[in-house]
C-alpha cells in the first residue's frame, strides 16, 4: 500500500520549479496501543461532543468551528471557508535563502519529512536542486502551509531525495534563562572533571538506532502476555530513590573502575521482543565444544 503524502505541490528555486510530495519519516504504527472499553458490557466506547449547555449529543452536521470574540461569544467559521484561505506557501515552497545546517540551534528543528519528486517530469528539475545543495553543503529555508499553520521549513539533500525539517518559530521557544537563571557558578576540582571526562572516553560508541530498544514497550507487552496468560499481576514496588553522593570524586574513581572492568564483557544488545501475539519459541541450541580463540 503506498503512503499517503502529508503534502502536495511545487518545490521552487528561483525561475526552477519542479512537482514534489511530502511524506511522514516517522511512524507509531508498530506502537502497542489500547481501545477504552465498558467495564460492564465489555463493548469499545467511542466519543461525543456534548452541548455545554443542555449535556445532549450534537451530531456531526451540527458541529461547526468558532473563534471567541468576548465573553461566551463565538464568531462561525464554516469549514469551506478555511479551505478557501490560501497563500503561495499552501502549494509552493520557495527556496528562500541558504544557510549551514551547523548554524541552526537544535532546539529550532521540530518534525522531519521526506521531500521527493511527484512525477517523472519532476524527476531531473529536482535532482537538479538536490546536488547543487549538497554541492555547496548548504540546505534551504522556505515556507510551507501544513495542517493548516504556515511553517518555517529546513530543506537539505537525502540519499536519493530530500529531507524536509520542520522549524519552530522564535517566539514559541522559551528562553534558556526562564530555567537556567537561578543555577549558581560552581567552582570545579579540575581532576574530577577529569574523571568525568575520562568516562566519557570509556563509553564512547558509534551512533547506531539499532541498539535503541523501548524498553517500556517491552514491560508493555510482557504485561498483556501475562493478562492472556492468567497470571496475576504483581504491583510496583516503590521506587527506590539513589543514595546521595557523600564524596564525588570517589564516586567519579569507582565509576571508571567498573566501566574499565565491564569494557572487556560487554553483552550484546537486547532482541526486541515481539508483539503479544507474535510470540515465538526456539529449540535450545546444543552447546558447541570448540573454544574460542581470544583476541
Amino acid at each position: 500500500m503506498a503512503l499517503r503524502p502529508a503534502w502536495k505541490g511545487y518545490l521552487k528555486l528561483s525561475l526552477v520549479t519542479c512537482a514534489v510530495e511530502l511524506s511522514n519519516a516517522t511512524t507509531q504504527s508498530g506502537k502497542i496501543s489500547f481501545r477504552t472499553i465498558n467495564r460492564t458490557t465489555g463493548n469499545r466506547l467511542k466519543r461525543q461532543y456534548i452541548d455545554g449547555a443542555s449535556g445532549k449529543p450534537v451530531d456531526e452536521n451540527s458541529q461547526v468551528k468558532g473563534y471567541e470574540i468576548g465573553g461566551d461569544e463565538f464568531l462561525l467559521i464554516e469549514e469551506e471557508e478555511i479551505e478557501a484561505v490560501q497563500i503561495e506557501s499552501s502549494h509552493t515552497m520557495e527556496l528562500e535563502g541558504f544557510v549551514d545546517k551547523s548554524e541552526i540551534r537544535q532546539i529550532y528543528l521540530d518534525t522531519p519529512y521526506y521531500l521527493s519528486p511527484a512525477d517523472k517530469v519532476s524527476e531531473e528539475a529536482f535532482a537538479v536542486i538536490r546536488e547543487a545543495l549538497a554541492a555547496k553543503k548548504m540546505a534551504g529555508l522556505a515556507r510551507i502551509v501544513l495542517y493548516r499553520r504556515e511553517r518555517p521549513v529546513l530543506i537539505e539533500p537525502f540519499g536519493k531525495g530530500m529531507l524536509v525539517t520542520t522549524l519552530r518559530y522564535q517566539n514559541t521557544v522559551r528562553k534558556p534563562d526562564e530555567i537556567f537563571d537561578d543555577l549558581k557558578g560552581v567552582k570545579l576540582d579540575e581532576d574530577m572533571v577529569e574523571l568525568a571526562a575520562d568516562i566519557v572516553d570509556k563509553k564512547k560508541a558509534k551512533f547506531d538506532p539499532a541498539k535503541f530498544e523501548d524498553h517500556y514497550e517491552t514491560a508493555l507487552i510482557e504485561l498483556v502476555r501475562s493478562k492472556k496468560a492468567g497470571k496475576k499481576i504483581q504491583k510496583a514496588k516503590p521506587e527506590t530513590k539513589p543514595s546521595n553522593v557523600v564524596n564525588l570524586f570517589d564516586a567519579l574513581r569507582k565509576s571508571l573502575a567498573e566501566d574499565a572492568g565491564k569494557s572487556d564483557d560487554k553483552p550484546g544488545p537486547r532482541k526486541k521482543s515481539d508483539g503479544p501475539d507474535k510470540e515465538k519459541s526456539e529449540k535450545a541450541k546444543p552447546k558447541s565444544s570448540s573454544k574460542s580463540k581470544s583476541a
